[in-house]
């Protein structure tokens, strides 16, 4: 009996030392990525921004250039992801007007998809703006760069009418019975939807 005492006596004692009270640290759900690990406002993370449709995060360290020389940078970072993530749009988009459409085969659909992502790559992101912008706590600059609704359908449909005209053969052979402009705007819409 006086070993099952001392034994519940001595997981009581152990239980009571392995809950201390110590304060839960609460993690930011969003923090710079200076290093600072600081709480940060949601666009610092990629939340959405009021205006704009389609937003990217650029960064750039503290520089002895200033400020305007790091929104510089923070901003051409931002412009490349962004046109990245426009791609892969394009790309979508493609695919989906492909199988909704049942045209092209998959290799044809496949250097489609090559050609326009090429148009953006060339294509300057005319439209894209920057939305928000402040200083890290490291002294870097940090700034989301995005574009409106009505820019992103624009350079799409513009994009894939470039590439049209630079790929006659290769988009006639993907959908031969509507014209170049037709395909292109009907693409561009399934953003929307």
């Amino acid at each position: 009996m006086k070993i099952r005492y001392m034994f519940t006596v001595a997981a009581m004692t152990l239980l009571a030392a392995c809950s201390s009270k110590e304060p839960v640290q609460e993690v930011a759900e969003c923090v710079f990525a200076d290093g600072s690990n600081q709480p940060a406002p949601a666009w610092v993370c990629g939340a959405p921004v009021e205006g704009a449709d389609l937003t990217a995060v650029g960064y750039a360290d503290k520089s002895a250039a200033g400020p305007n020389f790091m929104k510089q940078m923070a901003a051409t970072a931002a412009r490349v992801e962004l046109a990245q993530t426009m791609k892969v749009e394009m790309q979508n988009m493609i695919k989906q007007y492909a199988e909704t459409t049942g045209v092209g085969d998959d290799e044809t659909v496949d250097r489609v998809n090559s050609s326009t992502t090429k148009q953006i790559t060339k294509e300057e992101l005319v439209g894209s703006r920057i939305f928000r912008q402040m200083m890290t706590p490291s002294g870097g600059m940090v700034v989301v760069v995005g574009l409106d609704a009505d820019t992103v359908n624009k350079i799409s449909e513009q994009a894939l009418k470039t590439s049209m005209n630079n790929e006659k053969a290769l988009w006639q052979k993907f959908q031969s019975k509507k014209s170049f402009d037709e395909m292109a705007e009907e693409i561009a819409k399934m953003r929307e939807q």
